[in-house]
């Protein structure tokens, strides 16, 4: 110990080691020239093997690159792998190598104190670059699976903000596992972290149910804008999916917004996916309408709708009406525009009117019955009759 070291310790000072760490680069120095000066021609044929396998790493870097090229789509697996394979850095190619002749090439291995550099060294470049190369795999899966449906601004932020949580983790993680690796105890670490997140998360769970509710959206594609969707009662055409809430156009003109987390938990229909739209009618005929023409009701409805383009589901009695005998007809309109369901509507109601019309089968409606009765005179004392009855 050092004159400075000792007037330190003896004055219960903590002690700086830089004489210590000088001292320790000399003789790391001096091991080294050795080193090298007793092996140069082992060590020169290490150099030359070194050589060829950062070469070789340089040129599966390049392939990275031929691969992003080739994928037209820009968001395919093949540019994925490619973009991970060229984020691999200069530092890590050559500690690989390094490290991958000094283990297997006996005749040029180091001594203790430069093997122990070079596996410090090699500690740290190869977490950080497993890290790097999850960050790239995690991001491009991800725009994999959404690239194809671009959400515009939403998605942008989103991705965004999974770049900034998926590099925060992954580069935490990398940090913790290299300091363990160098005996470091890092139990207290982790704790603050674990801490920490709790309550941060304690704090704005709010904000983050709508936005992970956001992203689930974004990921499991329930609904994209410009589709016209239908929750609770309201119904209306998505306009814009944000980080915090979804914007819902009405049919009769307001915007509706809603968090994306209450949104989520409510049962969402999607009426942009459906591929037609069921058109149901009841018509009721009169009572005294024989039972033959009605066991022929359903045959005539059906050649009715197939003649004006509609897909006939159903057709049959329902009921006894109070004043007719009731049928229930189906149908599907050709496609699940609103304008060709309602035209269909129109054409088919129209042309079951005529038909039955020609057929002569009229259909019941209410009707009322004037009673002429005898109103007695004032002052008889008889109850009055109505003038009316139903």
């Amino acid at each position: 110990m050092t004159n400075t070291a000792a007037t330190a310790a003896a004055r219960g000072k903590p002690i700086i080691a830089s004489a210590d760490v000088a001292h320790d680069a000399r003789d790391f120095a001096a091991t080294a020239s050795v080193w090298i000066t007793t092996h140069w021609w082992p060590i020169l044929i290490a150099s030359a093997i070194a050589t060829g396998i950062v070469v070789l790493l340089h040129a599966a870097r390049r392939l990275g690159q031929r691969l992003c090229r080739r994928d037209g789509t820009g968001g395919g697996w093949g540019t994925v792998a490619g973009r991970a394979i060229t984020r691999t850095n200069d530092f890590f190619i050559i500690l690989a190598a390094a490290k991958l002749v000094g283990d297997t090439f006996a005749a040029a291995a180091p001594p203790r104190e430069v093997a122990q550099v070079i596996q410090f060294l090699w500690t740290i470049a190869a977490t950080f670059q497993v890290a790097i190369w999850a960050r790239e795999l995690i991001l491009g899966a991800v725009e994999h699976r959404t690239g194809a449906d671009g959400h515009g601004e939403a998605l942008s932020s989103a991705m965004g903000l999974i770049r900034l949580l998926v590099t925060v983790a992954l580069f935490a993680i990398a940090l913790v596992v290299v300091l363990d690796n160098l005996g470091v105890n890092v139990t207290g670490l982790i704790a603050g972290l674990g801490v920490g997140g709790i309550a941060i998360g304690l704090a704005a769970q709010g904000i983050f149910a709508d936005l992970f509710a956001a992203l689930a959206i974004i990921f499991d594609r329930p609904f994209r804008a410009g589709d016209t969707i239908a929750y609770d009662q309201t119904s209306g055409t998505v306009e814009a999916i944000g980080l915090k809430s979804t914007r819902i156009r009405s049919a009769t003109g307001e915007e509706r917004i809603i968090s994306n987390k209450n949104l989520l938990n409510k049962e969402v229909q999607n009426l942009t996916r459906r591929d037609y739209r069921r058109v149901q009618f009841e018509l009721g005929v009169v009572q005294w309408t024989p039972a033959d023409v009605m066991a022929g009701l359903p045959g005539v409805l059906e050649e009715v709708v197939e003649a004006q383009g509609g897909r006939f589901v159903r057709a049959g009695f329902i009921r006894f009406g109070a004043s007719s005998y009731d049928f229930d007809v189906e149908f599907d309109s050709p496609t699940a525009a609103f304008a060709d369901f309602f035209d269909a509507r129109h054409r088919v109601g129209l042309a079951i009117i005529r038909r039955l019309d020609a057929d002569g089968i009229a259909l019941a409606y209410p009707t009322q019955a004037q009673v002429n009765v005898n109103v007695p005179e004032a002052g008889s004392g008889a109850p009055a009759t109505p003038a009316t009855a139903r």
